[in-house]
């Protein structure tokens, strides 16, 4: 590979988000050694906006400037957390995944200044959290526990606990442990608590269709088996066609011996409607898979539960 080679890595500008471009820069400086990177921060819609994210058309608003810098060719490669990238509609015209690289751990953490687990908050404790999905399983498992909104990256809603903006706060264990902030967990709470969402833990990269230079060269970094599960994630929220306000939660998980199984749940806000579906497939159809535990679900009454949900 001649040295001169440059990728250029666009990626929102928090903390958190360039922790991951560098995680891609080590990772393909490993694999290729004469490929230079540079990094094209932007700050996106979602990161500016305080207020609900509805406004701002959900998930979207984390990513259209990624996708647009990536398409007027001032980027090479974008780099999106999975969880950030709608699946109710396509990847813009153009554009494709080339990779979705190994994943990284899928659960929630409790902080909490005084190091207490999630069952001995006592009640009334103001959880800082804005995750529909959150809000909706505290409300199954921990009815007593107060849910208050914070919004902000990662490190923002360190700062507004500390401060006392809330008690405690919900946060992905993988988004700690990238910015260096694990100390700070109180408690992993395990997937049958707190269901993940789609796309927990993992990292896409995106580029132009077109470029195909640029797809062979990253395409290696990839990681098949969070290929398998975030593609059948993926396609159960296509079929539902959840929206940012939807309570949906999914996780996939590829064994050893190749098969693949699909949990996924949908609640109503208030967490008193839960619907429960896991299926179990083969090791080559993961969309299918997808598919048919989102059926599942619609058979249950997943549309009516996500229609009746404002947004």
């Amino acid at each position: 590979m001649p040295s001169a080679e440059l990728i250029r890595i666009v990626s929102r500008s928090s903390p958190m988000a360039l922790a991951q471009v560098e995680r891609v820069r080590s990772e393909l400086a490993a694999r290729h050694p004469g490929i230079r990177t540079e990094v094209v921060p932007v700050t996106t819609s979602g990161d500016r906006w305080t207020g609900d994210l509805a406004a701002l058309g959900g998930k979207g608003a984390f990513t259209k400037e990624v996708d647009a810098a990536l398409l007027a060719g001032e980027a090479d490669l974008a780099v999106h957390c999975v969880k950030d990238i709608p699946a109710d509609r396509p990847l813009p015209a153009g554009t494709v995944f080339a990779a979705f690289l190994r994943r990284d751990d899928v659960r929630d953490a409790l902080v909490h200044p005084g190091g207490l687990t999630l069952d001995e908050l006592p009640a009334g404790t103001r959880v800082g959290t804005s995750s529909v999905r959150r809000i909706a399983q505290l409300a199954v498992s921990h009815p007593q526990l107060d849910c208050v909104p914070i919004r902000g990256n990662a490190n923002r809603r360190l700062e507004k606990l500390d401060a006392g903006e809330a008690d405690a706060l919900l946060l992905a264990v993988a988004g700690l442990r990238r910015i260096g902030r694990e100390d700070r967990i109180s408690e992993i709470l395990p997937v049958e608590t707190m269901c993940p969402p789609v796309g927990a833990g993992v990292l896409a990269l995106q580029c132009r269709e077109a470029d195909t230079a640029t797809i062979d060269l990253v395409s290696g970094l990839g990681d098949p088996d969070a290929w398998r599960e975030t593609t059948a994630e993926r396609m159960l929220l296509h079929v539902l066609q959840g929206h940012c306000n939807s309570p949906i939660a999914g996780l996939a998980r590829a064994e050893r011996d190749g098969r693949l199984s699909l949990r996924a749940r949908v609640f109503s806000p208030d967490g008193k409607t839960v619907l429960d579906a896991h299926e179990w497939a083969g090791p080559l159809d993961s969309a299918t898979l997808g598919t048919s535990v989102a059926v599942a679900l619609l058979r249950q009454g997943a549309r009516e539960v996500i229609d009746a949900i404002p947004h």
